[in-house]
């Protein structure tokens, strides 16, 4: 279970990579940016497949949609010049919450 619980935060890892170079992109008219964001997306899903041989599909996708949201939600404040307010920390914060809660269920 933990090398698919390790998996899993691999592909929260690469898909928020992923989505962090999309600005980059420039519409999808710079090729090699455009090729890595969409091999970076292809990668994360694939690594998805892998998990959910272990991990509840419902858990897995939640953790990755939740935590994939909350991290390149930090990425873009913390390197993409993005600003934050209390109500989008609390929006975070809240996601966050929502796959601890979800975590905590199903280990029962």
């Amino acid at each position: 279970m933990f090398v698919a619980w390790s998996l899993l935060l691999s592909a929260i890892g690469v898909e928020v990579a992923a989505t962090a170079a999309l600005p980059r992109t420039e519409g999808f008219r710079d090729p090699w940016w455009t090729a890595l964001v969409l091999s970076g997306y292809a990668v994360s899903i694939f690594i998805l497949t892998l998990v959910i041989r272990d991990i509840p599909v419902s858990i897995a996708y939640a953790v990755w949609a939740g935590l994939g949201t909350a991290g390149i939600a930090m990425v873009g404040i913390v390197l993409l010049g993005e600003t934050i307010d209390v109500f989008k920390a609390g929006a975070i914060l809240m996601i966050i919450a929502g796959v601890v809660a979800l975590n905590l269920q199903g280990a029962h």
